[in-house]
């Protein structure tokens, strides 16, 4: 299966530095935002995705829309792809960082997941699809660290990934199958 994985485009909470670990928290997309998801849109016209899952997030979600305006497929929520639980929603997102120094790995807020943790959840998430879809080309919209997760799964080394970024509306292109 062939997947592209895209962050959502800038939101408000992106503007101001803060945590949005609660999809009942709406957070929308900016309008530059949405002009990165409609750019991405023409980007990627030509793919022909056979499938497309997003988070269960509202500037996820507004961004997958954009991004299906030249495909007619329906839209498939998965929690799977939801950003990484940090129980701290609403904070700046410097104090979550700021955690993460010792053990960017292994560090488990009291209220959320490791990012070893968050690898496991969107391994189940891409075996999945793999298997429903082993032909399939998916579009998944998701979040900064799912995507981050997800690229640690395919090196030796999750140290290697951990500490990269992804800008608004960047994409990565995995071939996966389960395994």
């Amino acid at each position: 299966m062939r997947i592209f994985l895209i962050r959502h485009g800038e939101s408000e909470g992106n503007v101001i530095h803060q945590i949005n670990d609660d999809p009942q928290r709406i957070v929308n997309l900016t309008a530059r935002g949405r002009s990165q998801a409609e750019e991405a849109s023409e980007r990627l016209r030509l793919v022909r995705f056979t499938h497309a899952y997003v988070s269960e997030f509202p500037r996820a979600r507004q961004t997958a829309a954009i991004l299906l305006h030249h495909h007619d497929l329906p839209l498939q929520i998965d929690t799977r792809l939801n950003e990484r639980r940090s129980g701290m929603d609403g904070m700046p997102v410097n104090s979550f960082n700021d955690l993460l120094c010792d053990d960017p790995l292994g560090f488990k807020p009291v209220h959320g997941e490791s990012f070893l943790e968050q690898m496991e959840r969107l391994r189940g998430f891409l075996d999945d699809i793999s298997t429903r879809h082993p032909e399939g080309v998916a579009l998944a919209v998701s979040h900064e660290n799912p995507i981050i997760a997800a690229l640690s799964l395919t090196v030796d080394d999750p140290g290697q990934t951990v500490h990269r970024n992804m800008d608004n509306c960047e994409w990565v292109e995995l071939d996966w199958m389960k395994g």
